[in-house]
C-alpha cells in the first residue's frame, strides 16, 4: 500500500533490503528507524514517529543478542568482566562505527539543518539509528532475523577474543593502582562543555584528594573520562619511584 508522503522522505524497499541483506516486509517499520526526530519539526502537520522507541528496543535486543553470545564464548569471566566486555560492542562508539560501515548516515531522514550540521556524521545520532534498524529488523521479521543481522553486523567481523583481552578501562585501571597505594578515588569533573545540543564535547578533569590532575576531550563524557584517565594514570606511574 503506496502512503502519501512529502517529498524527500520516501524510504526505497531496495535500499532497505541492501542494508538488511534480506528481503523485507513492512517498509514502516524500516522507515520509522531511519527517521531522526528533527524531520517532526519540518513536517508537523504529517504524523511522523521518530526512531526513538525503536532505538529503545535495539538497544534491549543488542544486549540480549550480544550477551548471550558472551555469556556461551568466555565461560571463565564474571558478570563484571562480560558486562565490561559487551559495553565495548555495543556502546556509542562502536554502534557509530557499525552503522559507518552500512552507510547508514546517507539514508537517515533528518531536518536539512540536522542534515547540514553533520547530523548524518554524529556518532550518537548513528549509534542510535543502528538500534533502531535492530529493531525494525526484529518487528518485521522476527527473534531469528534480528539475531542474524546483529551477528552478520556486529559479532561476525570482529576477533572476540582480541577484543577480550583488550583492556580499555583506564578507570578501573586508575582507581585500582589509587587503592593499591591507600590513596583516595579519583572523581571526575566536567571543566568545559561546548558545541551545539546534538554534537557536545566535554572536557574532563581527573582529581585526587583535592589535587587536580590530567584531562581529556571527547564527545562524551564517558569518553573523556576514560581519557582522562588514562593520562593520569600515565602521570601518576611515571612519577612513581622504583623499587
Amino acid at each position: 500500500m503506496s502512503e502519501s508522503l512529502p517529498p524527500g522522505v520516501q524510504v526505497s524497499q531496495s535500499k532497505v533490503e541492501e542494508l538488511i541483506g534480506r528481503p523485507v516486509d513492512d517498509l514502516s517499520h524500516y522507515r520509522r528507524a531511519l527517521t531522526h526526530r528533527s524531520l517532526l519539526r519540518v513536517h508537523p502537520t504529517h504524523e511522523f514517529q521518530s526512531n526513538e522507541r525503536l532505538e529503545f528496543l535495539g538497544d534491549a535486543l543488542l544486549d540480549v543478542f550480544v550477551g548471550e553470545v558472551l555469556y556461551d564464548r568466555f565461560p571463565d569471566k564474571d558478570e563484571g568482566a562480560l558486562t565490561r566486555l559487551r559495553a565495548r560492542l555495543v556502546s556509542e562508539r562502536p554502534l557509530a562505527t557499525y552503522a559507518r560501515r552500512l552507510d547508514l548516515g546517507t539514508h537517515l531522514l533528518m531536518s536539512q539543518n540536522a542534515a547540514e550540521g553533520e547530523g548524518r556524521d554524529n556518532p550518537s545520532i548513528l549509534a542510535d539509528a543502528f538500534e533502531a534498524l535492530v529493531g525494525a529488523v526484529y518487528l518485521d521479521l522476527g527473534y531469528e532475523a534480528a539475531r542474524a543481522f546483529i551477528q552478520q553486523q556486529v559479532l561476525a567481523p570482529l576477533d572476540l577474543r582480541e577484543v577480550a583481552t583488550r583492556d580499555e578501562n583506564y578507570k578501573s585501571q586508575l582507581l585500582e593502582h589509587l587503592q593499591a597505594e591507600g590513596r583516595p578515588q579519583p572523581t571526575y569533573h566536567v571543566v568545559r562543555e561546548t558545541g551545539p545540543s546534538h554534537d557536545k564535547t566535554f572536557t574532563v578533569e581527573v582529581q585526587v584528594d583535592d589535587t587536580a590532575y590530567e584531562r581529556g576531550t571527547a564527545g562524551s563524557k564517558q569518553d573523556a573520562e576514560q581519557q582522562a584517565a588514562r593520562r593520569t594514570l600515565t602521570e601518576i606511574t611515571a612519577d612513581a619511584p622504583t623499587r
